[in-house]
């Protein structure tokens, strides 16, 4: 064709093109110049089968050369094997149109794709294989047979023909578990067909990802650089994900560092799971200092990097960090999506924000996003521990009114909040919608455990009885927190039988007693005021723990000694569980006060001193020193009272340097149905003549002067000295 183009024409070229209508044919001519520098030019000759018009000359081809040159070749060319295989044989002298062709409308605005491509896609090597199908019946009977290497071995040794490179990588590729494909390609090197190459190893390291194998990953990795073997941007991204599945944080940064070394730079994926790697392990100085590298680079972060970088600001609390993300996400067009906002509200909630979180809500539903269940739980969760019930209530109404997707976990959320705040009625209206609801929804053991919760710190013992059996009949199994919640209602109101009935039921269904059920118990013990009662209890707590039915009985008897007990109460404690040791040293303590073993109390608190079971329980500042009893029991609560008010008498006679002011916290138990420890405790002072008042700007907090100290000792010391 270029050597026609060298020449060019001088007259036009007739181009004929045929409209089909229902009464008539239509011909338009397009008559167009084909000059180099000459304006293009569209003549239109148009002319109906009802009228005869003349018709115009044919126009002589062309000459064109004879031999084309064959990296260019001629359309005619190009057509020849095409049209003796698809096209209709003509007349060898049939060179001139029909007079009355079948018309064809052709659009010059919106031309046809060409009938051939010069350059076509390049199809995938298998389409021309023809061993797919049984290299695809050989890889079934690999993931067929089991992992011993004599069945890899015998199913190996059928392959009717010796791999090429692309037939391993196919069988590679079907490979569904890890020990096939590691030894598939550890047989197809002792086999020496081919080089190894880059990509073998990245989809043996894939299969090896997914079975958590990163020593093996990272042998393989290193015998890539022993045999020159250039490791790619996969390469170092399956590595340093496959380390942070297996929380091997260090093995990670190690490898993400030894690829920097390289020059490689990380693609989006590697980015993304290095930053991860980084959280996790708390350094959130070098997760902004490789986030602003990449950045600068030229790197533009998803929505799962801000995910990320949202979740190790929320587990720190650190809400500043949080509006940095909401920053950086604005400032380069990221929008949030769903998995993100419900990431930046967990954060909210652990940075105590839950007006914040309501606003980032707000902005999520505006942004025309629908909340999954994930985000209304999150949601509900900060306004539980925020005792926003009004707001949580709202939330739910907006759930039922737009459709919002529900699920157990966010109805139970829901109940558990309504436990936690002593929200009764509103709980009962939420239990009574799961029953309404669909399968996914059905009340569970949770939900009962929630209704038995609110229940049972209502004091509401025949409601609670009542969700008991109901969980029998509908075969609900019973959990030990549920038990607990049960027994603890039942112990207030003195229930006792029935408290040992649902114990034993309880323990038939499968609940086995943790130390939380047992403090449970422990606290009905020092509440029993018949010794039947007791006996009951105690049985039940032998059952479930004896050594602290041993401790119990030793602390009893006043011819133990301190060291006894010590020793004793050191070895209970070190076997229970953290979040029960001081519950259980309270309930002892209360055991002790209701027999009147008020100096074995005052140790048992003293041994809860010394092995940590209280801290924060003495605070001393230039200006003030507190005590402060909101972690305590009643009983506990008096004993430290009465232990502090003894230790100012001494300091007083020692005449040493007091504060200002002294202050004693109680709280105000925000729980509705709290036993109400403040009340308690201004009792208690008012029995000791102790010099505290409650203060009118602190709700929950008792105060005195330092005169009221020294006026309140010095009042007692000659009495003291009389006795």
């Amino acid at each position: 064709m270029a050597a026609a183009a060298a020449a060019p024409f001088s007259t036009p070229l007739d181009v004929h093109f045929s409209i089909p209508r229902s009464h008539s044919k239509r011909t338009i001519f397009f008559n167009k110049p084909l000059r180099t520098n000459s304006t293009r030019k569209f003549t239109f000759s148009c002319y109906s089968s009802s009228k005869s018009l003349p018709k115009p000359k044919p126009k002589p081809p062309p000459n064109l050369p004879e031999s084309p040159s064959p990296n260019n070749p001629s359309l005619s060319d190009q057509l020849k094997p095409l049209s003796t295989t698809t096209l209709s044989p003509t007349k060898p002298d049939q060179t001139h149109l029909l007079s009355k062709p079948k018309s064809t409308w052709v659009n010059p605005t919106r031309p046809k794709r060409s009938v051939l491509s010069l350059q076509r896609h390049k199809r995938s090597p298998y389409s021309y294989n023809p061993q797919v199908r049984e290299l695809k019946l050989l890889a079934r009977k690999l993931n067929d047979c089991d992992d011993s290497e004599e069945a890899l071995s015998l199913a190996l040794n059928e392959i009717p023909f010796e791999p090429t490179r692309e037939n391993a990588l196919l069988i590679l590729n079907s490979l569904k578990f890890w020990p096939k494909s590691y030894f598939f390609f550890n047989w197809i090197k002792t086999q020496n067909l081919f080089p190894m190459e880059t990509i073998f190893y990245n989809v043996t390291m894939k299969s090896l990802r997914f079975g958590r194998q990163f020593q093996l990953i990272e042998q393989l990795a290193n015998e890539m650089v022993s045999n020159g073997i250039e490791l790619d941007n996969i390469t170092y991204s399956t590595i340093i994900s496959c380390a942070k599945r297996c929380s091997m944080f260090n093995k990670a940064i190690e490898w993400f560092e030894r690829m920097y070394k390289t020059g490689l730079m990380p693609d989006e994926v590697t980015y993304s799971a290095i930053l991860d790697v980084y959280a996790k392990s708390g350094k959130v100085e070098e997760v902004l200092s490789l986030y602003e590298r990449g950045v600068a680079s030229g790197w533009k972060p998803d929505a799962i990097t801000f995910s990320v970088l949202g979740k190790m600001f929320g587990e720190t609390g650190d809400y500043d960090g949080i509006r940095y993300v909401l920053q950086e996400m604005k400032s380069l067009g990221v929008q949030p999506n769903v998995v993100v906002y419900n990431t930046l509200l967990e954060a909210m909630g652990k940075a105590g924000k839950p007006g914040l979180a309501r606003s980032l809500f707000d902005e999520m539903v505006e942004s025309g996003l629908t909340p999954d269940e994930k985000t209304l739980t999150a949601l509900i969760k900060i306004y539980g521990k925020a005792r926003w019930a009004k707001d949580a209530l709202e939330l739910w109404e907006r759930m039922r009114a737009n459709s919002w997707p529900m699920d157990f976990i966010l109805y139970n959320t829901l109940l558990n909040m309504c436990a936690d705040i002593g929200l009764v009625e509103e709980a009962e209206r939420l239990f009574e919608d799961m029953k309404q609801s669909s399968e996914n929804c059905k009340p569970d053991s949770y939900s009962y455990t929630a209704m038995l919760n609110i229940y049972g710190s209502g004091g509401n013992v025949d409601k609670a009885m009542y969700m008991f059996e109901e969980m029998s009949e509908l075969g609900v199994a019973v959990n030990v927190m549920g038990c607990t919640c049960l027994i603890q209602c039942l112990g207030k109101a003195r229930r006792i039988d029935d408290l040992v009935r649902v114990f034993g039921v309880s323990v038939q269904r499968g609940v086995k007693p943790d130390d939380r059920l047992c403090g449970c118990l422990l606290s009905v013990v020092s509440l029993c005021e018949t010794s039947e009662d007791v006996g009951k209890v105690v049985a039940c707590l032998q059952e479930a723990n004896p050594k602290l039915v041993a401790l119990v009985k030793l602390i009893e008897n006043k011819k133990t000694g301190f060291e006894t007990v010590k020793q004793e109460f050191k070895n209970v404690i070190r076997d229970t569980a953290v979040d029960a040791r001081r519950p259980f040293c309270n309930c002892l303590i209360d055991i002790c006060r209701n027999r009147n073993l008020r100096e074995r109390a005052h140790e048992l608190l003293y041994l809860g001193n010394l092995y940590g079971l209280y801290p924060g329980l003495h605070n001393k500042t230039v200006d003030e020193w507190s005590l402060d009893v909101r972690s305590l029991s009643i009983g506990a609560a008096h004993t430290a009272l009465e232990e502090w008010m003894g230790t100012l008498a001494k300091v007083v006679e020692r005449e040493e340097a007091l504060p200002e002011l002294f202050l004693a916290q109680t709280g105000t138990g925000t729980h509705k149905f709290s036993q109400g420890l403040a009340t308690s405790f201004a009792s208690h002072v008012k029995k000791l003549a102790a010099p505290f008042t409650q203060s009118e700007e602190r709700a929950g907090c008792f105060v005195a002067t330092r005169e009221d100290i020294v006026s309140w000792v010095q009042s007692r010391i000659p009495s003291a000295v009389t006795a």
